[in-house]
């Protein structure tokens, strides 16, 4: 056994190591260069028959859905579909089709911190003990539903989810589609670990840059797996703890045009008014948290197209770690000022996506984020739309996210309505990944 976890180390690191050999398209590419070596593929066209089909956009009672290699060729009523001779038919009464989900802000290498806190997760576990760990939670994430995941920083890793999604893609670990960006950029000075005596060099969450110097950092990052940049335009430094802004508005724009040019986007840690706006007239494309996001803010990114990833589950999950039971008698001022931004945020009609910061909570507890996104005023059907198809737009995945014809065939399948109810989504009984079943009723 030791011996074939450490085969599985050295794989996966020497695939990081070769990673910025490596160039990924803005639009990414979804063809595997390999398939799973556990599931196998569906070695004849499959006709799935629920009693109701989400497609990505609305509810449809009584479709069908025809898959083919790893491609959907038909969806729609039964009686209208053309069904090939010697075709599949799985049954799936009082069920509900629907794309597979996408997690759009998780950290793989990162586990619940009433399990162990960050500090201690960054500075006292190898990276190989980490990437392994993250092997886990790929697998967990996809039985879960989520057929892709965007990864938002190793937190300290290095490229080891550059490594764990060439380990997917070659067939030597089950898991999600991944969209990755590798260290992560922060302010010198800005992020943690902290608490050290000032000459003591410590392992830092995230890579450090500044000025000029940020062209090189970022290019750098593409050249060793980078799908995005992720950058934090603020962070908790300021004289009292507090969250202020770190990079300039000309770093931030800085970054964005030398990713820009390499056709990648730039993505921003944001739970300030003002580090929120400057990351937005920079141009990013996607702010994450967004906490203290004002009315005008939520305005600003709608105008500039710029999407917000709110990360209400994060934020839950920890005030429980500090002895929160949820009851709203007891409600904490985080929790309310949450609630107030994210009701703003649909108030303002700027584009919301679905993304938990999983890992700050269990791995494959991933709906945990669209129960709240519901709790908190969104309509059921609408947080539907972000786990799929809003999801798959802003992350430039062009054939994921419906159940459509020509689709990538990424397909789950939950008992119930999730319409009706959005903890059914918690019911997974089938999921299918590239055409390849990973759970089966």
């Amino acid at each position: 056994m030791g011996s074939l976890r450490m085969i599985f180390l050295l794989s996966l690191f020497a695939m990081a190591s070769q990673a910025g050999l490596r160039s990924q398209p803005h639009e990414i590419s979804l063809t595997s260069p390999s398939r799973p070596q556990g599931p196998i593929p569906q070695p004849r066209p499959l006709l799935l028959h629920p009693a109701r089909t989400f497609d990505g956009q609305a509810m449809h009672e009584g479709w069908a859905v025809l898959v083919e290699g790893n491609r959907i060729t038909a969806a729609g009523p039964l009686a209208a579909l053309s069904v090939p001779a010697g075709a599949e038919a799985i049954e799936l009464p009082g069920h509900t089709l629907m794309p597979g989900l996408i997690e759009g802000h998780s950290h793989l290498l990162l586990y619940p911190y009433n399990q162990a806190n960050w500090n201690d997760q960054v500075l006292k576990e190898s990276n190989e003990l980490r990437a392994i760990r993250g092997a886990v939670h790929a697998e967990k994430n996809l039985l879960a539903g989520f057929t892709t995941v965007r990864e938002l920083g190793t937190e300290g890793a290095g490229y080891a989810d550059v490594a764990l999604k060439q380990a997917i893609e070659q067939g030597i670990i089950p898991g999600p589609r991944l969209i990755v960006s590798g260290r992560a950029i922060v302010a010198t000075g800005s992020y943690g670990p902290k608490g050290f005596k000032p000459d003591f060099d410590v392992p830092l969450g995230a890579e450090p840059a500044d000025g000029d110097a940020l062209i090189r950092v970022v290019r750098d990052q593409i050249g060793k797996g980078a799908d995005f940049i992720k950058v934090y335009a603020d962070y908790r430094w300021g004289p009292d703890g507090e969250a202020r802004p770190t990079f300039l508005q000309e770093e931030l724009e800085l970054m964005v045009r030398t990713a820009r040019s390499s056709g990648r986007g730039v993505v921003a840690h944001a739970s300030t008014a003002e580090g929120m706006r400057r990351a937005t007239l920079a141009g990013v494309e996607t702010i994450e948290h967004g906490d203290g996001g004002t009315a005008e803010v939520f305005h600003l990114m709608k105008e500039k197209g710029v999407a917000l990833c709110p990360t209400l589950a994060a934020g839950d999950a920890i005030l429980r770690y500090r002895g929160w039971d949820g009851s709203p008698e007891t409600e904490p001022e985080r929790i309310k000022q949450k609630k107030q931004s994210f009701k703003l945020a649909l108030e303002s009609g700027v584009t919301i996506l679905a993304g938990g910061d999983v890992g700050v909570f269990e791995h494959g507890e991933n709906v945990r984020e669209l129960e709240l996104m519901v709790e908190y005023g969104m309509q059921p059907l609408e947080v539907l739309r972000a786990a799929t198809a809003v999801n798959a737009e802003a992350f430039h995945l062009p054939e994921l996210g419906r159940i459509r014809e020509g689709f990538l065939a990424d397909i789950i399948a939950v008992e119930g309505n999730p319409e009706d109810d959005i903890s059914s989504l918690r019911k997974v009984r089938l999921v299918m990944k590239d055409g390849v079943l990973y759970r089966k009723l």
